[in-house]
């Protein structure tokens, strides 16, 4: 049975790092782990999301350097780094999962679409502020 558990989420001031972490099970074959977000009054954005097996890395391009994806195949662990962090990162983050058939993250157009997945996680709080 798949299964996503996440946990990190917090406030911190701008400029400071938290880390996101998605606990995952119960998923086999090529398929995606993506973290999204919806900030207050704004509809819910693709973040960033990584492949498996293929490990290939996708980011939203105002995350791009300030965040990173990277997977623990040995704990199967999804963590999301994020860096400097600004006010307009706020929201309720969820991880969420994807799979993917014979695709991989790769060859994919848009590999952050939300209809992609279909497995959620009920979200945490991301909150920068000073």
């Amino acid at each position: 049975q798949l299964r996503l558990v996440e946990s990190g989420g917090g406030k911190v001031q701008p400029g400071e790092s938290l880390t996101l972490s998605c606990a995952v099970s119960g998923v086999y074959g090529n398929y995606a782990i993506g973290w999204f977000r919806q900030a207050p009054g704004k509809e819910r954005e693709g973040v960033s999301c990584i492949g498996s097996p293929d490990g290939t890395t996708v980011y939203q391009a105002s995350v791009k350097g300030r965040f990173t994806i990277s997977r623990d195949n040995a704990k199967n662990i999804v963590y999301l780094q994020m860096n400097s962090l600004k006010a307009e990162d706020t929201g309720v983050y969820y991880c969420a999962s994807a799979a993917l058939g014979e695709l991989t993250v790769a060859r994919m157009r848009l590999p952050l679409s939300q209809h992609l997945y279909d497995y959620w996680t009920q979200g945490t709080q991301v909150t920068v502020s000073s």
